[in-house]
């Protein structure tokens, strides 16, 4: 199921078309950006250099996305010999947090009407921290108090805090850095990241954090023709107007890692080569099971290796997950089944060490797969406990309170047929050749018998 959901992923997108030499490049940043995204726009870059395109514009549309990733977009920006627009559209679209640092490392930026910049605050890993506070000094003594009167002592910085306010800084430096390097204006970058300010187009325009505001990319393409950048030591004056623009599209490798890379499908993978395996392991030979549990385990593996995974939520889910499927070969009352239903829900909440939309299992999904868990351990103790109360059916306890007819007359011990064979019989009382027994007893081979009463219902074959 997982191998078809991805493969008809990967067939629902055209393939990559292109680029003459010399045409400008479009890039598009759509959605999260992670490594799939950073990669695409990474390759891009360089195929833009290789080919002498004299332009490339990225067009922006994000929620944010992942620290790494972003600076990795940065970094070729920063680095790329050909110039690089950012233009943050269409109507509608947004650049919030990762999608800030990025607008404001571009050559030019410019955003579409009715779209907004900002919410840069970092979320570190592990979830968002509480705002750093900061310890404030003693308070003077205010006319009227006792000189041996002592002031309340500052609280201190708690770790988190002090967490917090680093990635806090780190991240103001940063953006700082990139705003001075275009001219672009630094104390709202600051804003952005420290207090999380957002700001619509028109407000940015004028405070000076981009460089014009246009409808579309044609629109911005005229306005930008003849403008001069600064693009490394030299400066580039761009001939945008009749300029031959060609959109890149992620080639296979790319649209894959971008389906495996995303959370639900990393975790459905996950469940998928748990479960195969296991099946595979209590029915050797079945191959199919293995095969998929496999390698989808081996992918689930791979996502997590470039996601901000917590690795003691993944050993919960694994825990959970062995624990349920225990319950049912060896049975413990629900203990181990609702102790691994526990250990799968927490490793599922802690899976994702990050807050950065889009990089979350969906509750939802946790809540379903728990839920189906539960029935399933219920369902196994039920029959547990309806098993315990049957009659037994084998073994020497079924035997016991069976009927049997003897094949001799004896005093003491003698021979009796029951169940299609013939037994040794011991009895208190003589008994006739005939004569039906009921068994009270048994001890190895020798059953111990008494005579049947008789108004005693036949209940068992003789």
């Amino acid at each position: 199921l997982s191998i078809c959901m991805v493969v008809g992923a990967l067939a629902s997108i055209p393939l990559p078309s292109a680029a003459a030499p010399g045409d400008a490049l479009l890039v598009n940043i759509d959605g999260p950006i992670g490594p799939a995204v950073s990669g695409h726009v990474v390759k891009a870059l360089q195929n833009a250099a290789a080919t002498g395109a004299p332009f490339v514009v990225l067009r922006i549309d994000t929620p944010g996305g992942l620290d790494a990733s972003m600076r990795d977009i940065v970094k070729a920006i920063l680095n790329s010999p050909v110039p690089v627009i950012g233009f943050v559209g269409p109507s509608g679209a947004r650049a919030a947090s990762a999608g800030t640092y990025i607008l404001y490392a571009t050559h030019v930026a410019a955003m579409a009407p009715a779209t907004n910049l900002g919410a840069a605050t970092p979320i570190p890993i592990g979830g968002a921290p509480k705002p750093p506070t900061m310890p404030k000094g003693p308070e003077e003594s205010a006319p009227g108090k006792d000189e041996g009167e002592k002031t309340e002592a500052p609280p201190e910085t708690s770790p988190q805090d002090a967490a917090g306010k680093k990635a806090v800084n780190d991240a103001i430096a940063y953006i700082r850095s990139l705003a001075e390097k275009r001219g672009r204006n630094a104390d709202w970058a600051e804003e952005a990241v420290r207090d999380g300010a957002s700001v619509s187009a028109e407000k940015a325009l004028e405070l000076g954090v981009i460089d014009l505001v246009a409808e579309s990319v044609p629109a911005l393409l005229r306005e930008l023709d003849g403008r001069t950048v600064q693009v490394g030591e030299r400066e580039v004056e761009l001939a945008t107007a009749d300029a031959v623009l060609e959109e890149v599209l992620p080639d296979w490798r790319t649209q894959l890692l971008a389906v495996i890379t995303n959370p639900t499908v990393a975790y459905l993978l996950l469940m998928i080569g748990i479960y195969g395996l296991i099946l595979e392991g209590y029915n050797p030979g079945a191959f199919v099971p293995g095969v998929v549990g496999a390698i989808c385990l081996l992918l689930a593996l791979f996502a997590f290796q470039v996601l901000p995974v917590n690795y003691t939520g993944l050993l919960l889910i694994i825990l959970g997950l062995v624990l349920m499927i225990t319950e049912a070969f060896v049975p413990s009352f629900g203990i181990l089944g609702f102790g691994g239903i526990a250990a799968f829900v927490f490793g599922s909440i802690m899976l994702m060490d990050t807050e950065v939309p889009g990089y979350q299992v969906p509750l939802a999904m946790v809540g379903s797969i728990a839920l189906a868990g539960a029935l399933l351990v219920g369902v196994t103790v039920y029959l547990l406990m309806k098993s315990r109360k049957a009659p037994v059916v084998s073994g020497a306890e079924a035997i016991v309170g069976t009927f049997a007819e003897a094949i001799e007359d004896f005093t003491g011990e003698g021979t009796v047929h029951l169940l299609g064979e013939n037994w040794q019989a011991r009895c208190e009382q003589p008994v006739r050749r005939g004569q039906r027994v009921v068994v009270t007893a048994r001890e190895g081979l020798l059953l111990t018998v008494k005579p049947a009463d008789a108004g005693m219902n036949q209940g068992s074959e003789t």
